[in-house]
Formats: C-alpha cells, sequence, structure tokens
C-alpha cells in the first residue's frame, strides 16, 4: 500500500497461507470458498499431520470442524508466527531495474507533461524495514491486530514510507523473497534504528487508538449508567421495604398497647425483629446513596479498567534493505515551454527534496499542483 500501511485483509490472509502451506510441503485443493488442506508426514510445519478444511468465507462453513480462515482466526496467527520464527530477519536490494521511476504526485495530477525522466544513481544506502504486529484489545471484548511496515534509513533515521510501499510491492506473493542472511547492522545501531522504528509505529496508529478509546469509553460510559439505573432502581425498592417495615412496626406498637400479656409478648418479639431488619435497609440504603453521592468510584474503577485498552506492539520481523540514491531529471513540457528538472531521489524511495512553489514559497503536494513552469514552477493557486 502506498500510504505503507498494512492492515491484515482477507485477500493477504487467504494468499499468504496458499503460499506457506505450498512452501512446507502441504497439498491444497482449492475451491471457491472451500480448500482442502492434506498435511503429510512429510511437511515442514509444526501443524499436526491430517486433513483440514479451510473456509474462506463464512457462508462455506460445514461443520465445527471447517476452519474458517480471516485475520483474526487462530489458525492464520498460528501459521503467521511459525513463518516469522522461520525468517526473523533478512536482506533484500532494491535495484533500478526492478522499480519504475516514480513521478511526484504534484507532476502527476497537474497540466504539465513529463516528456523524458531519468535516474542516476551515485552511491548506496541502507534502510531496514520493520513488520509490526499490533495488538488493539480491552480486557472484556474489544480485540484488533493489524500489520504495519516501517522503513527507516540507519545513516539519517528518518521514516521511509514509500519505501515501504516498495518493499511489500517487490516481496509480495507474486514478488521477490528476502535473503535469510543475518543482516550487518551492528547491534548499537540496531537497537538505535529499532526504537525510532517503533516511535515512528506508534505515531502512526494514535489516530486508530483514539477511535478504539473513544469506542471502549462510550462502552464503559453506558455500563457506568447501566449500574447507575438499576442502583436507583435498588435504592427505590430498600426505601418502599423501608417505609412498609415502618408502618408494621407502627401497627405492632397499637397490639403491644391493647393486646393481651401473650399478645403483648409476641408482638414485642416480633418488633424487635422489624426493627433489626429495619436497621440493616436503613444501612443499606445509607451506603447505597452515599456511593451514589460519589458517583460509585469503585464500580466506576472496575469498568473503566475492564474496557481500559491494551496495545502490544512486536517488531516481528526485520529485513536490511539496500537501495540507490542520486539524482532524477524530469523533462517538463506545458504551452509550448520546456524546463529541466533536477532532484535527489531514491531508488525505491522516490523524490527526497521539497519543490516549493517560486512566487509563495509553499511545497508542492497532493493538493497543491504544478500549473505553470515559467519562469519557474508555479502552483495553481499563484497562477490564477
Amino acid at each position: 500500500m502506498t500510504d505503507g500501511s498494512l492492515s491484515i485483509t482477507d485477500a493477504a490472509v487467504k494468499q499468504f497461507t496458499k503460499q506457506y502451506l505450498d512452501s512446507v510441503g502441504c497439498e491444497i485443493e482449492v475451491g471457491d470458498n472451500l480448500w482442502q488442506v492434506i498435511i503429510p508426514n512429510t511437511a515442514t510445519t509444526e501443524l499436526a499431520s491430517g486433513t483440514l478444511s479451510l473456509a474462506t468465507s463464512e457462508d462455506a462453513i460445514e461443520n465445527e470442524d471447517t476452519i474458517h480462515l480471516h485475520p483474526e482466526s487462530g489458525f492464520f496467527q498460528e501459521l503467521l508466527a511459525e513463518a516469522c520464527d522461520r525468517c526473523p530477519v533478512g536482506k533484500f536490494d532494491i535495484e533500478s531495474k526492478d522499480t519504475e521511476i516514480e513521478i511526484p504526485v504534484w507532476l502527476q495530477r497537474s497540466d504539465v507533461s513529463v516528456a523524458k525522466v531519468h535516474f542516476t544513481p551515485y552511491y548506496d544506502r541502507t534502510a531496514v524495514v520493520f513488520l509490526f504486529k499490533i495488538s488493539i484489545e480491552t480486557v472484556s471484548e474489544y480485540e484488533k491486530e493489524i500489520l504495519r511496515p516501517v522503513a527507516v534509513d540507519i545513516r539519517s533515521g528518518d521514516e521511509l514510507p514509500k519505501l515501504e510501499g516498495s518493499f511489500l510491492r517487490l516481496t509480495s506473493i507474486d514478488g521477490g523473497t528476502p535473503t535469510t542472511d543475518s543482516i550487518e547492522v551492528g547491534e548499537q545501531k540496531a537497537e538505535a534504528v529499532l526504537e525510532k522504528a517503533q516511535n515512528y509505529v506508534e505515531q502512526r496508529i494514535q489516530p486508530e487508538l483514539d477511535e478504539v478509546h473513544e469506542e471502549a469509553s462510550r462502552a464503559a460510559d453506558a455500563e457506568i449508567e447501566e449500574y447507575r439505573r438499576m442502583q436507583q432502581q435498588h435504592l427505590e425498592e430498600l426505601e418502599e421495604e423501608q417505609e412498609k417495615l415502618s408502618r408494621k412496626i407502627e401497627e405492632l406498637g397499637d397490639d403491644i398497647d391493647t393486646g393481651d400479656q401473650e399478645e403483648r409478648v409476641a408482638a414485642l418479639k416480633e418488633r424487635k425483629q422489624l426493627n433489626s431488619e429495619h436497621e440493616e435497609i436503613a444501612d443499606e440504603i445509607a451506603d447505597v446513596r452515599e456511593r451514589r453521592d460519589q458517583g460509585f468510584p469503585v464500580k466506576q474503577r472496575e469498568i473503566r479498567e475492564r474496557h481500559a485498552l491494551n496495545v502490544d506492539i512486536t517488531s516481528i520481523t526485520a529485513t536490511e534493505v539496500a537501495y540507490e540514491r542520486g539524482e532524477v531529471e524530469f523533462e517538463l513540457l506545458n504551452q509550448g515551454n520546456t524546463k529541466r528538472l533536477i532532484l535527489g531521489y531514491g531508488n525505491g524511495v522516490g523524490v527526497t527534496d521539497e519543490v516549493v512553489c517560486s512566487l509563495c514559497n509553499r511545497g508542492f503536494d497532493e493538493q497543491r499542483l504544478v500549473h505553470s513552469i515559467q519562469p519557474n514552477l508555479q502552483c495553481d493557486d499563484c497562477s490564477n
């Protein structure tokens, strides 16, 4: 994906599962929505030998033994963990022949034509692409797992989102495979780069975390409100019961005053029992009222803890990526005028220089396109 983020989609799950099962020696009969898998004793996997039915659609589940293959399924997570254990580190080279020269979006979408483009590599650079598995869950109900690649340049420490997209594309099912050689980045440098990558991925997922947190907070608020309602109802029932006991105690007082000896003794005994029950209810009413006036702090804390987010970010693979840096030359055409534009460029990374409008000095991007190239580059806003 061009934004460098990879959510585990159903399509990606199916592609990965088929490729991995094939690679470890399993036999797969692929149907429209139902796969039959034979795992022989000779298969190089920790999966138990035998046969499996994998449903790629919930509608295709035939019985309780059929495994529904989807991003959150235990079977897929088991395969993913096994695959990562096999090749947690590797190397990969991105060469000029592997990628087309990327034309910046502010040129692609503009009225300016690119007549020619040429990339001249000057030197090699190294980055590390980490693949992070991010688990987001609350104790009570919500769970989500996503994969996010993060590429970091070894020398500068800068994140390289476009390199992530190039790496994912080149190492996809139809692309290449990183070698299993150990990466050559020193331990101290690798730890520093990993720390930067973790910071970058935390920043990227923060909006998603905020959204999940809002959902969890709303669920907690709803549960707290329901608890308040139930406690208020309980309080009203207690007050009603207390009122009934008060009336009975009062009636027994009349019996004590007017009854004979035996009736008075029985009434006194019953009144003592009712007074005891009255005191218990009065204490419970006082307790509920006090907790209500304080906002039920203990229950609130218990509910909020159950809906609190638990985020686990784990680097499951690290791939050292070598790529070329140099200059790219664009020959631009617009309204009969031509112009040469030379910019810093990385193979698989894209243009590395910021290009600004010659009039307003604001950078070009997908919203601010080039409108004119004479005498220098001008944006839409300044040319209209």
